[in-house]
């Protein structure tokens, strides 16, 4: 990582690391069932997604749900209802699968047929720092290109290393200033 602001917080301002910010406002494309998994609306439809597909499956494992077959049929059939902690479960299983289904339509909208996507990064904020202290730091726009596919993946797979160094990639764009960007109060676009 980057790093004059190794000390992000040391004189007050707040912001989070650009790996961080990049992995969260991947995030943001993700979208999906609106209704909680407290409603029947929810658990009727999170249970309908994670059952179509062998996938929804080895969701469920990797959340830990082991119930049998005959309680899954009573879950689908609403002559039972998952207890808290397994409507929970269900909830991390859905956007588990979620975020793997949309991961290729992911790529494929930021990747923009190679052109990437402009990218706008908002500086720490610096509004508490004392005067003498702070850095004329200004937001920033620029294209990435030939790193989403990476970024995609790494965020998947809850990757921070590899998000840190596809920051890294990303800011060093920004000429002689790009250290000041290692930590971001966030960035956005437009995919």
């Amino acid at each position: 990582m980057a790093g004059r602001w190794m000390d992000l917080g040391m004189y007050n301002a707040r912001g989070v690391r650009g790996a961080d910010a990049l992995g969260i406002a991947i995030e943001h494309m993700v979208t999906g069932i609106a209704s909680p998994v407290d409603s029947e609306r929810g658990l009727a439809a999170r249970l309908n997604y994670l059952t179509k597909t062998d996938a929804g499956y080895e969701a469920m494992d990797r959340a830990g749900i082991h119930v049998s077959p005959r309680t899954l049929m009573a879950w689908l059939a609403e002559e039972r209802t998952p207890n808290k902690a397994n409507r929970s479960r269900l909830d991390a299983a859905y956007w588990d699968l979620r975020r793997r289904n949309v991961a290729a339509d992911l790529k494929k909208r930021l990747n923009n047929q190679g052109r990437g996507t402009r990218i706008e990064i908002n500086p720490v904020d610096q509004s508490r720092v004392e005067g003498k202290r702070q850095r004329d730091l200004s937001s920033r726009s620029i294209s990435v290109r030939g790193v989403w596919d990476r970024a995609v993946d790494a965020w998947i797979n809850d990757d921070v290393a590899e998000l840190d160094a596809i920051w890294d990639d990303i800011i060093q764009d920004l000429g002689s200033e790009y250290d000041a960007y290692s930590n971001v109060s966030s960035i956005g676009w437009a995919a």
